[in-house]
C-alpha cells in the first residue's frame, strides 16, 4: 500500500493524478526552518515519511513546500496580519518556491525537490485583503495558493511544484524504485 504523509487537500489531489489507490496517513514530525530552503524542504519531508508506521511493502510519500523571497523563508502564516504581510512582501515581486519529498520503502529513503521562480503581479491593498477573507491563504506556504485564481503571476517551472508536490519529478523518481 502507499501512503501519502499529508492532511493537505491539494498533495491529495497532485498525487491522484500519478498514483489512483493511495491512504491518507497524517504525520507529526517536528519540522525546520533552516536558512537553506532545499535542506529545509528535503529534510521536513524525510522527517514527515520517517514519522509514519508503515507494514512490509508499504511506501509513504511526504512532502513540504516552502515560498523563498531575497534570502527568507516565507511559512504558513499564523495569523491574518501575517499574511497579509506575507502578500504585500511578493505583490509584483519575483520570489521561489520550493517543494522537497521523500519516498521511503522497507529498503530506502528517496529524497528530491523541485524549485519554481514565480513573479506576482502588483496588487492592491484591497485585493490582498479581499483574498485573505476568503481563509484560503492560512494554510499555504507565502499565504497564497496559486490555483485560487486570486493571483495573477508568471510562471518559470512546475505548477504542481508551486501547489506543493511536484508531480512530474516524483512521477520520475516512483519510477525509478519500481513503482
Amino acid at each position: 500500500m502507499i501512503y501519502l504523509a499529508s492532511a493537505s487537500p491539494r498533495r491529495r489531489e497532485l498525487l491522484k493524478e500519478i498514483i489512483p489507490d493511495f491512504r491518507i496517513v497524517g504525520s507529526d514530525a517536528e519540522e525546520i526552518a533552516d536558512a537553506d530552503p532545499v535542506f529545509t524542504v528535503t529534510q521536513n519531508a524525510i522527517r514527515k515519511a520517517s514519522a509514519v508506521g508503515c507494514g512490509r511493502g508499504d511506501t509513504v510519500i511526504a512532502a513540504d513546500t516552502v515560498v523563498w523571497l531575497e534570502g527568507r523563508l516565507l511559512l504558513k502564516p499564523r495569523s491574518e496580519s501575517e499574511a497579509l504581510a506575507m502578500l504585500k512582501s511578493l505583490a509584483g515581486r519575483t520570489h521561489f518556491v520550493y517543494t522537497g519529498y521523500a519516498i521511503r520503502t522497507d529498503s530506502a529513503t528517496v529524497a528530491d525537490f523541485d524549485c519554481s521562480e514565480v513573479y506576482i503581479h502588483p496588487m492592491t491593498e484591497r485585493q490582498i485583503a479581499d483574498y485573505v477573507a476568503t481563509g484560503s491563504p492560512m494554510d499555504k506556504a507565502g499565504a497564497y495558493g496559486i490555483q485560487d485564481g486570486f493571483i495573477k503571476y508568471d510562471l518559470k517551472g512546475s505548477f504542481s511544484n508551486v501547489m506543493g508536490l511536484p508531480v512530474e519529478k516524483l512521477r520520475n523518481s516512483l519510477s525509478l524504485i519500481g513503482l
